[in-house]
């Protein structure tokens, strides 16, 4: 026997001898070459085959929903009487999570979008064939059900069914509900299993929208435009990253995936828009964490006649608001931790101020090119040949610094050399005005009065191309156009971005950037 032989699966065997089995023989062979086939799927084929014996679809499109769940349990108040004086029919569908048959009658509850609903369904009430046909249901399946509302002795409040139609069969069971999914990566890869089984989930995704809703109420009520900007770039710019690269056919020429939009939204300040806003989606080619996923949600916004100080004013309100709306409290919980956005609470401080009052380490340390190349590396950071000092201070800042920065923080006056789009510090040309905003030891948010000079912008730009020439994968490339809009004159202006997804993992009190992305990248599965 081959090796081959060995590993084909038997024939399967199925408890029903009706022939629409057939139709099911591809997917029940998949199955038992995945040894994923038992006994519950081949019931669940077999009672699908008696359905379909019956002339009874398992996928019928033409059930007319008139309820949501919700609106039934926008009647938990009314007591009995209340109820049998109800002149309401509710016609709702939904999944079978929970199904207890006791020989002529049933509870099950459905769960829908809005809520959980119990049904009552009774052979008096179904009918003989209708309660039959009933009885093949397993939990998974979805049902539309029509009825009237009643309470149970217990108190509940219960649908009695007048009729239940299966709308989409279930082959697979689904896992049990007092377990769910437990596998985290099996949540993250199986999100619909995930969705169906866990109300924290669904809560962490409904509020998710409710971030992006909000986000966008505030910035329009601020007098920002809300625009779109491309996310195939001929030129990646706007963060120091390094970039998705694909091919245009038709074009026959490079492209890359946005990893920011900022240089197209300040071409807009240049075109005469003086407020603008877009929340993104962005693409860098970077490490996967708790903190980072390839393709992430941020908003960026540009404010022109403004300066990175008016943007800490915004940004505090900002935040605050969001909470209000949607944790109803501008004091949220983290991890164990009250997180206080109250504004005017917020922490403003210098850069190398961070360094000396957080992190512990004086200038003779940040300052001393060799003993902080070797204070990093023993930190277990890599450190380039020819790295610059200015980069050696943001891997000591992400070292001793951030972790620390639990309560808001903004930490502004960044080394003009790692900030390549930001408008150098009148008084201090070293650094630049620049942001960034950290809360729960993670970064938020960066922000910069922008760089609005085209010769000092090309400086810079061409410090980047040294760099990249140097091996730095994340250094920007020259952007012509963009230096040819800013010789057209840019007002002065402030600009920001902020992370949808870490903000969302603030408000929903989610360790992991993956519990907050509905389908986060992961390995194939094997």
């Amino acid at each position: 026997m081959s090796d081959q032989e060995k590993k084909r699966p038997a024939p399967v065997k199925m408890p029903t001898k009706s022939p629409q089995v057939e139709k099911f023989m591809p997917m029940l062979t998949r199955f038992a070459e995945r040894d994923e086939l038992n006994e519950v799927i081949k019931n669940r084929v077999a009672k699908s085959c008696e359905y379909l014996d019956e002339g009874i679809p398992l996928y019928p499109n033409d059930f007319d929903k008139k309820n949501s769940i919700a609106d039934a349990l926008a009647f938990e108040d009314r007591d009995e009487a209340a109820l049998a004086a109800l002149d309401q029919t509710f016609t709702v569908a939904g999944r079978i999570v929970l199904l207890r048959s006791f020989g002529k009658a049933a509870f099950f509850h459905i769960q829908d979008q809005t809520g959980k609903l119990q049904c009552y369904a009774t052979r008096e009430t179904l009918g003989a064939d209708a309660y039959r046909s009933f009885k093949r249901l397993d939990i998974g399946d979805i049902v539309g059900v029509e009825g009237t509302l009643f309470r149970t002795k217990t108190g509940e409040l219960t649908l009695e069914c007048s009729s239940v139609r299966l709308l989409s069969r279930s082959v697979r069971p689904l896992p049990d509900k007092y377990h769910g999914l437990k596998d985290v990566e099996m949540r993250y890869r199986q999100r619909y299993v995930d969705l169906i089984m866990s109300p924290r989930t669904r809560e962490i995704f409904q509020k998710r929208a409710q971030i992006v809703r909000e986000f966008r109420s505030f910035m329009e009520s601020e007098g920002f435009m809300e625009v779109e900007t491309p996310m195939l770039h001929p030129i990646p710019g706007g963060a120091t990253a390094k970039p998705f690269v694909t091919h245009h056919n038709a074009l026959d020429m490079e492209l890359f995936m946005r990893i920011a939009p900022e240089l197209y939204l300040k071409r807009l300040l240049v075109g005469g828009f003086e407020k603008v806003f877009e929340i993104n989606r962005s693409f860098r080619n970077e490490g996967v964490s708790t903190k980072h996923n390839p393709e992430f949600t941020m908003c960026e916004f540009y404010w022109a006649y403004a300066t990175f100080t008016d943007l800490m004013d915004l940004t505090e309100r900002l935040f605050s608001h969001i909470a209000e709306k949607v944790c109803g409290s501008t004091v949220v919980a983290y991890q164990g931790q009250e997180i206080d956005l109250t504004p005017g609470t917020w922490k403003r401080i210098t850069f190398f101020e961070s360094l000396e009052k957080i992190g512990g380490h004086g200038p003779d340390l940040y300052n001393d090119y060799e003993k902080l190349a070797a204070y990093v590396k023993s930190r277990g950071e890599k450190v380039m040949k020819g790295e610059k000092l200015a980069k050696l201070q943001a891997s000591l800042f992400d070292i001793d610094v951030e972790p620390k920065l639990i309560q808001p923080h903004f930490i502004y006056h960044y080394p003009t050399e790692i900030s390549p789009l930001s408008r150098r510090n009148d008084r201090n040309p070293d650094v630049t005005d620049r942001f960034e905003l950290f809360i729960t030891g993670r970064e938020i948010s960066n922000a910069f009065s922008e760089l609005n000079d085209p010769v000092d912008q090309r400086m810079r730009f061409l410090e980047q191309v040294a760099e990249k020439a140097a091996g730095d994968d994340e250094a920007h490339y020259m952007d012509e156009d963009y230096l040819r809009a800013l010789e057209y004159g840019m007002p002065p202006a402030a600009g920001q971005g902020v992370g949808i997804d870490r903000l969302t993992m603030l408000l929903t009190d989610s360790a992991s950037i993956r519990e907050v992305i509905l389908f986060p990248l992961l390995k194939h599965e094997k």
